[in-house]
């Protein structure tokens, strides 16, 4: 609204001289008016209900009648002929200024292999082909798990934009989950200093449980358009996260954006690139010529035109009959044609039986999964759940516990922590457990079980190491200093579980690092060809950084 009133500051008449045609208008009128005061010299002599029959313009004193007509034609030939403009040809010297960020979603479920060679992978060979696309186009790249962190924020340059994409992995994620929502503030802070509306492109295979929450408030008030990507297969394999296809489409929809399904070849980019805003800036030049926008008002002053080929003044309201020409217009194909699409991508597999027939009648996706859960169809109920929680507990009881904390991860609550930490330790990721735990304990000391839990982890952790070291001393290896650690159970790096604290990092602070921007541009001269470290090193300070703000105590008034 407001960028059209600015647009309005320009209004003004390529023709003022037409103008002058006003004064016999005005004339006219005022003839008329005092030929109306005449007339009405007879109403004190014949009688009202007679005089209305004898006057040869009854139509007078009707709002739509000819003479009324007569003056909006004559007043909308008299604008298009003063010429009104209000903005000027496009400068062949203009550009657009249309930011695009890019969402990467980098959680554990990105690394699995159901589509080649893996879901992280595809998305980053689609972000590359998609920059080709946009040469000299600004970007910015944005990854997330259980964090988000600004991993290049916007640039032309789409050398170190790719250098940096190929070095984002899980391992350099400081925490693990599946939270987008997280992304939204860095997305204003990248914009801080562009007027431009923006387009998201995000890469994912499912959602945290208030991201679509979040995602709604956001881009409701914002102008921003966001274009959701799924990242995954259509086969259902034990032990594989099915893509979330129905959540990041209903996602894409509150958010009043659009849902892109992957392909093999390059139609899915195409569509992006077709779908991205664009956002032109034409430089001033009081030179250019100033386009004339009257000549739209040619077809209304043609239909009050067209209304004096009539006889009988019951005929002028045929003009009301063109606004429901459009109205009543067919709904397009291409409604059609999408629900045909979605038909499709319904897995068939769905109606082959009576039952799951039988319970889409009736039941909701929970209600069907309950019910699979009580029956101890444990895959089938996890499929079937739309809520994380329940999902987990599904492949919890399924014994595919890995698969459940990752769905248990995907939450910030109590519960959540705790069966996660559970799951974890049921799939002999000990240390892992342990930090949950921990993590836990932090936030609710008094939580039942979990205290009782993390001892009995860390006895058998314990063991292990005691095991470890007695095998060595055994074969004669020199086993001084040697601890269980994080990459015993699954090989990853990370803040959270306490490996960026072994490494000594004296010379600058993360204030120093990530306020500073001469510092900021000294860092970034002087990164490797392999930026992994560097990025791992920035997101674990930039969530310290965080944590420490948020758990400062507030100053308050004496």
């Amino acid at each position: 609204m407001l960028t059209e009133l600015n647009v309005l500051e320009h209004f003004h008449f390529l023709r003022p001289t037409w103008a002058l045609l006003l004064l016999p208008w005005l004339a006219i009128v005022v003839i008329r008016n005092r030929q109306r005061e005449r007339r009405q010299i007879f109403g004190g002599i014949i009688a009202p209900h007679l005089l209305q029959h004898l006057r040869l313009q009854r139509f007078d004193t009707r709002y739509l009648n000819p003479k009324n007509f007569s003056l909006l034609f004559m007043l909308l030939v008299l604008l298009l002929l003063m010429g009104p403009t209000w903005r000027q040809q496009m400068s062949p010297l203009s550009q657009d200024e249309a930011p695009l960020i890019l969402m990467l979603d980098v959680s554990s479920t990105m690394q699995q292999t159901d589509v080649q060679p893996s879901r992280l992978q595809r998305a980053k060979q689609k972000i590359s082909d998609l920059l080709v696309l946009r040469p000299d186009k600004k970007s910015a790249l944005i990854a997330y798990s259980g964090t988000a962190h600004i991993a290049l924020s916007l640039t032309a340059d789409q050398d170190i934009l790719n250098q940096y994409l190929a070095a984002i992995t899980p391992a350099i994620m400081p925490r693990p989950g599946k939270f987008p929502e997280y992304s939204l503030p860095l997305i204003d802070e990248i914009l801080d200093k562009s007027s431009a509306p923006a387009t998201i492109v995000m890469f994912s295979d499912g959602l945290g449980i208030e991201s679509a929450q979040a995602f709604e408030s956001y881009f409701s008030s914002n102008p921003h358009q966001l274009l959701v990507v799924g990242v995954g297969g259509d086969n259902e394999t034990l032990g594989i996260a099915p893509l979330e296809r129905e959540s990041l489409k209903t996602l894409a929809t509150i958010a009043n954006g659009v849902y892109v399904p992957l392909t093999i070849d390059d139609a899915d980019v195409g569509q992006i690139n077709r779908l991205i805003n664009s956002y032109y800036t034409i430089i001033q030049d009081s030179a250019l010529p100033w386009l004339d926008s009257g000549y739209s008002l040619v077809f209304p002053a043609m239909a009050l035109f067209l209304m004096w080929f009539r006889r009988g003044w019951t005929l002028t309201w045929v003009w009301l009959a063109v606004p429901i020409v459009f109205i009543s217009a067919p709904a397009p194909a291409l409604a059609q044609e999408e629900n045909m699409q979605i038909a499709r991508e319904e897995p068939a597999a769905e109606s082959s039986t009576v039952m799951r027939s039988f319970m889409k009648l009736w039941l909701t996706g929970d209600q069907q999964g309950r019910l699979l859960l009580q029956l101890g169809r444990y895959p089938q109920a996890a499929a079937q759940f739309n809520d994380f929680m329940w999902k987990g507990i599904a492949y919890y009881y399924g014994e595919d516990f890995m698969l459940a904390a990752e769905y248990f991860s995907r939450q910030n609550s109590d519960d959540a922590l705790f069966n996660e930490a559970n799951a974890r330790a049921q799939g002999r990721d000990y240390l892992r457990a342990v930090s949950r735990y921990d993590r836990l304990l932090a936030r609710n000391p008094n939580y039942p079980g979990a205290a009782a839990n993390r001892t009995q982890v860390r006895a058998i952790i314990n063991e292990i190491e005691r095991l470890s070291t007695s095998q060595q001393q055994e074969s004669g290896a020199n086993v001084q200093g040697t601890q269980l650690s994080a990459d015993d159970a699954i090989p990853a790096l990370g803040a959270d579980e306490n490996i960026w604290g072994q490494t000594k990092v004296t010379q600058l602070t993360a204030e120093d690092i990530l306020q500073d921007a001469a510092t900021s541009d000294m860092w970034l001269r002087g990164v490797q060809q392999d930026p992994s470290n560097f990025l791992a090193i920035k997101f674990s300070m930039q969530l310290r950084n965080t944590e420490i703000k948020i758990d400062a105590p507030s100053s308050g008034s004496p």
